[in-house]
């Protein structure tokens, strides 16, 4: 995803990743990454808690709005 949010970028269409390996973030450099610390394979945390899950895509939408993050951003989720 970080290599499609790259691209996207480039064409003018502002992206955010939700990533769970910061490695990877940190090699690829997508525009805009929220880190999640959730375990593999569960990027919006626990099945079956549409609360919580609503509030990483807050957290991850809230990157498009920030004035002072400049691509490339990578940025902790903090629940």
């Amino acid at each position: 995803m970080c290599l499609i949010a790259a691209e996207l970028e480039r064409r003018g269409i502002a992206t955010v990743v939700v990533q769970l390996l910061r490695l990877v973030a940190e090699k690829v450099r997508p525009p805009r990454a929220l880190l999640v610390p959730f375990r593999h394979g569960y990027p919006l945390d626990r099945p079956n808690d549409p609360a919580r899950q609503m509030a990483v895509i807050e957290a991850a939408l809230d990157l498009l709005e920030d004035p002072s993050l400049e691509p490339p951003a990578l940025v902790d989720y903090r629940p």
